[in-house]
Order: C-alpha cells, then sequence, then structure tokens
C-alpha cells in the first residue's frame, strides 16, 4: 500500500501537495471533501477536525496539519527541505512568524474576498480587509527587507519555511495584495512560481476547481 495524502485546492492543502511533489515523496495524491454529505464517517477517524491534509501510512496512522505533514515527507525522502540540525531553530522562526504575521495578514484578506464568496458565508466586510491589508504592509515590510539581502528565507537556500510563508499567495488573483508595493517580496514569489511543484501541484490530479467566486 502507498501512503495517501488526502488534498483540496484549498491553502493548506495545496502547499502539502506542493511539498510533496518538489519531494518526489512516495505518496498517492487524493481529493478529498470531509465535510460533504456523507464522508464525514470516513474522515474522522483520520482526523477529528475533518479538515485537510490528512497523510495516511500504510500502517493506517493518520497525520494532520501541513506543517507536520511536510515534516514527515521530508523525512520519508531524506530531504533537508525540512531542515534539521544547526538550521533548524532558524526555520522554524520563520514558519511561526508566518502564521502569526505575514500569512494572518494575507489570509485576513483572501478569507473576505475568496473564501466567503466562494462559499457563501456573508457579504464582504471591507473594515476586515482594510485591517488586513494594514497588516499585510507591516509584515511585507519586515520580509521585503529580509529578501532584499536574500534569495530565500534562510541563508542556505529554499525550505519549507519559503512555501509555508507564501501560502497564500498563489490567490493573488482574488485577494489582490499589494505585491509590487514590495519588490523583493515579488522577485522571491516570482522564484516560487518558477517552481513546477509550486507553480501547479495539482498537474496530472484528479483536482476539481474551487467553487467560483459569488459575483
Amino acid at each position: 500500500m502507498t501512503p495517501i495524502l488526502y488534498f483540496s485546492r484549498n491553502p493548506n492543502p495545496r502547499l502539502a501537495v506542493a511539498t510533496a511533489r518538489h519531494l518526489a515523496a512516495p505518496v498517492r495524491c487524493e481529493f478529498a471533501a470531509p465535510l460533504a454529505p456523507g464522508q464525514a464517517d470516513k474522515f474522522r477517524p483520520l482526523n477529528p477536525s475533518l479538515r485537510l491534509p490528512i497523510l495516511v501510512e500504510v500502517d493506517g496512522r493518520s497525520l494532520w496539519e501541513a506543517d507536520a505533514i511536510a515534516c514527515r515527507l521530508s523525512q520519508m525522502t531524506g530531504s533537508d527541505f525540512w531542515r534539521t540540525g544547526a538550521e533548524l531553530p532558524d526555520m522554524i522562526r520563520w514558519v511561526s512568524w508566518s502564521r502569526d504575521n505575514f500569512m494572518h495578514a494575507c489570509d485576513m484578506v483572501h478569507f473576505e474576498r475568496g473564501t466567503k464568496q466562494r462559499y457563501r458565508l456573508g457579504e464582504l466586510d471591507e473594515a476586515l480587509v482594510a485591517r488586513g491589508l494594514a497588516r499585510f504592509h507591516e509584515t511585507a515590510a519586515i520580509l521585503d527587507a529580509h529578501l532584499r539581502r536574500h534569495d530565500w528565507l534562510l541563508a542556505s537556500g529554499l525550505s519549507y519555511a519559503d512555501f509555508r510563508m507564501a501560502v497564500f499567495l498563489p490567490f493573488n488573483d482574488v485577494a489582490a495584495l499589494p505585491l509590487a508595493d514590495y519588490p523583493a517580496v515579488a522577485a522571491w514569489h516570482e522564484r516560487l512560481q518558477a517552481l513546477p511543484a509550486w507553480a501547479d501541484p495539482f498537474e496530472g490530479l484528479d483536482a476539481p476547481e474551487l467553487p467560483p467566486l459569488l459575483l
């Protein structure tokens, strides 16, 4: 049996699939919808929150949360994409900072302009968009200053921290975050987009498109 990576096209599942394909991990990527009618009983034993991504290994053990899955995929492939040793604290620093700062700001805007409109979760809240954009400018300035000195977040090169930090940027056609205001961040985003596994992690997979935006 091959390990199964259950995914959808949403940001964190996309992150897990991109990591798996970048590492050429020996997993089978399978589209799933745990919240769809009739699916909860299958997926609740794998993740009680019914959220994706989920990695199920050959012994039946499941692992959920994209960061944990990325760590495991790096172990499976013997890769340093998830750094170990002396660089581990620096990588964790950026992963942690992204979740509470840059990534959080991107999420605030994307949720209003994207997620709410796709899944009919209510009217767009311009006040929350404004708060998210203010936070984006604050955190993007910090990230831009760092990326003016480095091509990637770690001095040694590309790592999972870059994927984690950029998790919402592939959805910027909807979020419309002003990346052009931060040239080093924009250039870093372009470097990521040059990686096939990041640019289109779903190539060749059965991966239904996200619901259309509510017009």
